[in-house]
């Protein structure tokens, strides 16, 4: 669908039309003679809502992040995704708009009334795609060519720490003296070639190395080679085009339900690590347009792109200086899930064993404080790292002593494959001090407590470094409605949103909130006869109920349980067993067999204790129907409990930093039947007629780095004034010179500080 065709000039027209949630293919309409480049973003809020704009003009792409999602240059081939690999759009995925950018190279075309018409055709389907694309970018920040040197060497490297990806294409960039740039896989010591090019060449995205993998552990690992020769000063990285860029970029995709579309690297890697990579061939390497990613495209809907400039009008030699243009579309995709499940389950309860064998690889863990299922059944463990609470820890008043450690440097949120127990994804690095309670909503978010901050966090998984909720006052103890005292856990309403603490180690209440984190209510401990009311001692652990709107906690100290009505904290009941030897740690909650409460039991402080175990209890009748502990070695602090849909259950420990696996004898059998709905996403075309003029003198547009950079150590504004990720490739006339060249990219967010 040609978008342009029809429309009146200077008009904004809007344009209500179905768009599938799947980008899939990508068509350029472009010429080298007249078009340099083009690049296509994907984001939530672009610059402008106008239908096009100079980049000159304003700064930057978008407001937040910009995610490169295609990039053609120089006559290249099309890039194609693989089979059943898509780009997510719409909805929640953090692309509600996309922006191409056109660079002009030649402008002279335009001085005979000619209208270019270069574009892109986008290809998008409804079919729901199994994997889903996304960019990596690796970029130096500090390199130094020096004037006459033949090679200069950029090295980048990180190690990937999060979900299995699978590199498909690569593209290279830097300015003129790049010869250059490489991209690896290091596993064990071994390096696997990613894909290597001359960015000399057209600067496409071309195929990488077959069958490679990047998982949690691996180091993703670039090299650029310049060259100063020619140059009789130093060059830096930098905006302008004296200055050089060095960007490596991988396409990947990973699996849908773990999708994250966008992940840097700008950490310098060490020479000893760059000791060990391979010596290969000297370039050119031939790409020829028949080896591209290629695949037949089938029931696609088709949105053009058009950027249509007319006579600009110029000229004097300025302006026939190289101008940048960003031609946006803007695409409003409005995404509705309605999920309607209908599911029953046919059950029948047995032993639980020790599955001695899990996990398959140790898992290196510090105190073993919280336990959490995400929604595609991943464990995820909230651990300590190199603190530990010890019993100088906190003074009288439940002020954190070791403040000047500061925090944890080692990732303290751990997912993790429940049946080999392999880490997929590492988070929570320089953040916590003494981690305790974590769960999962229904988005995937981590609430976690953290009992020296006496604060309550909302992250996202997707780790990003802010949270999204911060509760209580960091260090400081409290007992009103804005402080925690030593908060130890959190349960979250599915349906509601709504979350619930239990405050703590020296309050004795239970906290609701709602799910943006405003107070609404608290509680304290129940009892059928409230003539005998006994405080709750240590609320130490929540498990929500679903089926039934309650919530549970586990009230260590006294060795009970007790439940109440969720929405007003309205007492139910009370579980107090002898075989709990007046300590019950943590407890979980399964809808099986009408409801069962698995828990487990710790050493007493009051020198009365039974053995350690584990506990399933019959929510309705309070009987223990089963027991269970390891093997080989004791329960040593049992810390928290997490059971899954088909009743494995796993045990996290404090004192011996491990997590115990069990499963039953008997496995539930299940028989489920679930529908799904998915309504169309409705695109609206915010479209301006968008024959325009060239504007004419040096573009100032750009996203300023330099302050960015400014603010982190070891970095200076030399040469990042207005940095982008990617400067101009324009060749400047002998005659004219220009501060700065328009660049290609938003600048990328900072270095996260979490794993």
């Amino acid at each position: 669908m040609v978008l342009n065709h029809g429309f009146k000039p200077n008009i904004i027209n809007v344009i209500t039309l179905p768009l599938p949630p799947f980008l899939v293919d990508f068509v350029p309409h472009a010429r080298m003679d007249t078009a340099h480049h083009m690049l296509l973003y994907g984001c939530q809020t672009p610059v402008s809502t106008s239908g096009y704009w100079d980049c000159g003009s304003v700064k930057g792409i978008c407001e937040d992040e910009a995610s490169i999602m295609y990039a053609w240059a120089r006559n290249a081939p099309p890039t194609k995704l693989p089979k059943d690999v898509g780009f997510r759009v719409g909805g929640n995925s953090g692309i509600t708009h996309f922006v191409l950018q056109i660079h002009y190279g030649n402008i002279k075309a335009f001085e005979d009334n000619h209208k270019d018409c270069s574009g892109l055709t986008l290809q998008m389907t409804t079919k729901r795609q199994q994997f889903i694309a996304g960019i990596y970018l690796m970029m130096s920040m500090d390199t130094i060519i020096s004037p006459g040197n033949k090679v200069t060497n950029a090295d980048i490297a990180c190690t990937y720490d999060s979900y299995p990806i699978y590199p498909f294409a690569f593209r290279t960039h830097t300015h003129h003296l790049g010869k250059e740039v490489i991209g690896y896989r290091i596993r064990n010591g071994r390096w696997t070639l990613i894909g290597r090019q001359s960015p000399q060449l057209p600067q496409a995205f071309y195929p990488a190395s077959k069958d490679i993998e990047v998982k949690f552990g691996d180091t993703i690992a670039s090299r650029c080679v310049f060259t100063g020769e020619g140059r009789t000063s130093k060059t830096y990285i930098g905006g302008t085009a004296d200055d050089e860029m060095c960007n490596y970029y991988i396409m990947y995709y990973m699996e849908s339900r773990h999708a994250t579309p966008f992940m840097s690297c700008m950490e310098p890697g060490s020479a000893e690590l760059f000791r060990h990579m391979p010596v290969l061939p000297a370039l050119p390497v031939p790409v020829e347009s028949h080896d591209m990613m290629s695949r037949v495209m089938s029931g696609h809907k088709t949105v053009t792109l058009l950027a249509i400039p007319r006579q600009s009008g110029l000229r004097d030699k300025k302006a026939r200086d190289k101008h940048c243009i960003s031609a946006l579309q803007i695409f409003q995709m409005r995404m509705s899930h309605h999920a309607h499940t209908r599911t029953s389950w046919l059950t029948m309860t047995s032993t639980h064993e020790e599955v001695t064998a899990w996990p398959e690889v140790k898992l290196q863990l510090g105190q073993v404080s919280g336990l959490a299922l995400d929604s595609y059944g991943n464990l995820v463990i909230f651990h300590r790292g190199d603190h530990h609470w010890g019993v100088n820890s906190f003074d009288n008043i439940a002020r954190y002593q070791h403040r000047s450690k500061g925090p944890i440097q080692q990732s303290t949120i751990l997912v993790v494959d429940q049946v080999k127990g392999e880490i997929l994804k590492a988070s929570g690095r320089n953040t916590f001090y003494l981690p305790h309670g974590i769960t999962t909503d229904k988005e995937n978010n981590y609430w976690v407590t953290d009992v020296a901050l006496h604060q309550v966090f909302k992250l996202s998984s997707q780790q990003r470094d802010v949270p999204l909720v911060e509760l209580g006052e960091a260090f400081t103890p409290g007992s009103d409605r804005r402080h925690f005292c030593q908060p130890t856990d959190v349960a979250v309403d599915p349906v509601t949103g709504n979350i619930y603490v239990s405050d703590g180690y020296c309050n004795s209440r239970i906290m609701k909130f709602s799910a943006e984190g405003q107070y609404l209510s608290e509680w304290g401990a129940g009892s059928s006869d409230r003539r005998k009311r006994k405080p709750f001692r240590i609320p130490h652990s929540l498990a929500y109920l679903p089926d039934r709107q309650e919530l549970c906690v586990a009230d260590r100290e006294n060795g009970r349980i007790q439940c109440f009505v969720a929405d007003s904290g309205e007492f139910l009941k009370e579980i107090k067993k002898e075989e709990f030897g007046g300590e019950v740690y943590a407890i979980a909650y399964s809808p099986h067999s009408g409801g069962l409460i698995y828990a487990v039991n710790g050493e007493s402080a009051d020198g009365y204790s039974s053995p350690i175990r584990g506990f399933v209890i019959d929510y309705s009748s309070k009987d223990i129907v089963n027991v269970f502990r390891p093997v080989d070695q004791e329960f040593k602090m049992p810390h928290d409990i997490v059971v899954t849909p088909d009743d494995s259950v796993f045990v996290g420990d404090a004192a011996s930093g491990s997590v115990f696996k069990f499963t039953s004898g008997n496995s539930h059998r299940s028989v489920k039947k679930s529908g799904f709905e998915f309504s169309e996403m409705n695109l609206f075309i915010i479209h301006s007629h968008i024959c325009f003029d060239i504007i004419s003198g040096k573009a100032v547009g750009g996203l300023n780095l330099g302050n960015f950079l400014a603010t982190h150590k070891g970095y200076t504004r030399q040469g990042f004034d207005r940095l982008n990720t990617e400067g101009s490739d324009h060749e400047k006339e002998e005659d004219y010179t220009t501060d700065s060249e328009n660049e290609e990219y938003s600048a990328p967010p900072a270095p996260s500080s979490s794993s």
